[in-house]
């Protein structure tokens, strides 16, 4: 019992780290309209910005997605921790664009090293039984994580002093403690080779995976789709169609969206992997639809309950996608191929913001927000049609 508990604790503090980093991820989203006073750029460039990141952590998905089924959890987990460091510096030293550029490319690589490695580190801290808690704890530090960075950017900005300043000077200060705690964690992969053996892997998958990846993979695009979008451009909506210039209130709104995905991930566990999928699509449907209308009317409500709604929906379809991918997974193939999954999901993040910045020169933002919500809207019905023709396969 005593052991037990033990476990739990380190799974607990494994979460924590990893949820330090991927704060640290989402830090500039309700700053961004202060690095465009000061730089003077257009809202394409925000969403430039922010794809940089996703391409970040793509490309050091596919290149060392499986590093630390390699090399061990620990030294992969540092070298993320050294990264998101090194962002921070970039935008504590920012006087141009160029400074932005590298911040979000580096907490990209940070996050990018973390994601396969922390989740599958948290999962085999736990005790012998407690896969399904412990999937529960790494799917909750990652978008607990990510709703954290812009309710504390945003206030400390509102509220305090130095707003481009004090909040990555106090997300060094816990990257700092959180290397203090992942040296005291043990390390749990036994089989470790020298990091020359390393190879970048190909977008391949063992054929007792492919069944249960497809179905999780169509979710996963479709939800971090819709959060890409909430955290690249909805404060600038917030401000110009709304008038809320308060960027502690931008930033509790894109939070909302992660925290209710928290709370959808939770839901997993009563209602089943395989009725995770569809119901978490069908969440996405109704998220999108609500933020259409707050698009349409000018809504904040609207664009609350889509957060909320469209988050708990992608909630119960990430962690119902995470849960099958990893049960189906090899153990010395595990963080490879919750990498792949989530160089799927991250794909997601990227193209469509990316396609809203390119419309919102010759439609406005509004109608950009619109065209992207009918293409998702389309994706999700099409993966929610998947799911119901083929149940078993997700629940495999």
């Amino acid at each position: 019992m005593d052991g037990d508990r033990r476990r739990w604790r380190q799974c607990l503090l494994g979460g924590a780290v990893f949820a330090v980093c991927m704060a640290g991820t989402t830090l500039p989203t309700p700053l961004y309209g202060l690095y465009q006073e000061k730089f003077g750029f257009s809202e394409l460039v925000v969403t430039v910005v922010y794809a940089v990141y996703a391409f970040g952590v793509i490309g050091v998905l596919l290149l060392a997605g499986n590093a630390s089924d390699t090399v061990g959890r620990r030294p992969v987990l540092l070298a993320g921790l050294a990264f998101s460091a090194a962002s921070a510096v970039c935008f504590l030293c920012a006087t141009g664009m160029g400074w932005l550029y590298a911040g979000r490319l580096l907490s990209g690589l940070s996050a990018g090293l973390f994601t396969g490695a922390a989740t599958a580190y948290v999962m085999e801290l736990a005790p012998s039984g407690g896969a399904a808690r412990a999937t529960f704890v790494a799917t909750a530090a990652n978008m607990g994580g990510l709703g954290c960075g812009p309710l504390l950017a945003g206030v400390l900005a509102q509220y305090a002093a130095w707003p481009l300043y004090l909040p990555f000077a106090v997300h060094l200060a816990l990257v700092a403690g959180s290397a203090v705690v992942l040296a005291r964690l043990p390390e749990t992969v036994r089989d470790r080779r020298p990091l020359r053996t390393v190879r970048p892997q190909r977008p391949a998958l063992p054929a007792r995976v492919r069944s249960v990846f497809v179905p999780a993979a169509i979710a996963s695009f479709a939800g971090f789709a819709l959060f890409g979008v909430f955290t690249s451009v909805s404060p600038a909506f917030l401000a110009e169609s709304l008038d809320v210039h308060n960027r502690a209130v931008s930033g509790l709104i894109v939070a909302l969206a992660f925290f209710a995905s928290t709370a959808g991930q939770l839901a997993v566990g009563r209602v089943g992997v395989a009725r995770s999928l569809p119901l978490g699509c069908a969440g996405l449907l109704a998220g999108l639809a609500l933020l259409a209308g707050a698009l349409w009317w000018d809504l904040l409500a609207l664009v609350v309950a889509s957060a909320v709604v469209g988050g708990a929906g992608q909630g119960l379809a990430f962690r119902g996608a995470l849960s099958a991918v990893a049960a189906a997974s090899p153990p010395d193939r595990r963080a490879a191929v919750i990498s792949m999954l989530f160089v799927v999901a991250y794909t997601g993040i990227s193209l469509p913001v990316i396609g809203v910045g390119l419309l919102v020169g010759p439609i406005g933002l509004e109608g950009a927000g619109l065209v992207f919500i009918a293409c998702m809207a389309a994706l999700v019905v099409a993966a929610a049609g998947y799911l119901l023709r083929r149940p078993a396969r997700a629940h495999a």
